[in-house]
């Protein structure tokens, strides 16, 4: 599928905008990087503290990239599925959007999904704990980025309906590099960050609906448009 650039925007807002979740889910583990650093030992931490998350968002596009694969496949087998898959799209990035706002739990169930795999990696991880070199530090993050989370699942949902394994790595990874800010700072002023976000989450949530909606608008206007086109077509042939 092309013209995802809405979807896009929209993964990264959700991970920029939804950070709060974020916070709750891994900050504890973000802040291992930066628990007790003074001025001049942040010149160490920092990078741990880079290569851990370039690691999960490196998981995050692994993992958005399996699932679009599997809505390519499913479009190469059923092409009018094209243009419903795309409304799915732009619905989902509403219900985000609504999530995000309201702090509802919409898609809470689909954590269970990948509770199983995670139970089967968590032992790796805490072998790698504390992450104190490069190389563990970017291990921890591959596989932190597996950890059950609604907000990642639903940007993985988001993700499919790329139906472009490529398209859906790039919306995976636009969604972690917008989680990316907190997550990097979170050590330093995780309550400060969480109070900051937690304010502004009814604007944050109503932001990612207006791309929802544009999202949503793109495939129905071309709908639209081709109907219209067809009924000219049989109105002048009828002629």
């Amino acid at each position: 599928m092309t013209e995802f650039g809405p979807v896009l925007a929209a993964a990264f807002a959700t991970g920029l905008l939804g950070s709060t979740h974020c916070l709750g889910m891994c900050a504890g583990l973000s802040g291992l990087f930066a628990a007790g650093a003074t001025v001049a030992s942040i010149k160490t931490q920092f990078p741990l503290a880079v290569a851990y998350n370039v690691g999960r968002v490196l998981s995050y596009a692994f993992l958005g990239g399996v699932v679009a694969l599997f809505g390519s496949t499913a479009i190469a087998a059923v092409p009018d599925l094209a243009a419903p898959v795309r409304i799915a799209s732009g619905a989902l990035i509403i219900v985000i959007g609504l999530q995000v706002a309201f702090g509802w739990r919409l898609l809470s169930s689909v954590e269970k999904i990948g509770a199983a795999i995670w139970n089967r990696l968590a032992p790796h991880a805490r072998g790698l704990i504390p992450a104190n070199s490069m190389p563990k530090a970017l291990g921890l993050g591959l596989l932190w980025g597996w950890l059950p989370c609604g907000l990642v699942y639903s940007a993985l949902l988001l993700a499919a309906t790329t139906a472009d394994a490529f398209g859906g790595g790039l919306v995976m990874i636009a969604f972690g590099l917008g989680t990316m800010p907190a997550m990097i700072v979170s050590g330093l002023s995780a309550s400060k960050l969480s109070a900051f976000m937690s304010r502004n989450r009814l604007g944050a949530g109503i932001l990612i609906v207006v791309l929802g909606i544009a999202t949503l608008a793109m495939p129905l206007i071309k709908m639209s448009g081709g109907a219209q086109t067809n009924g000219h077509g049989q109105h002048s042939a009828a002629l």
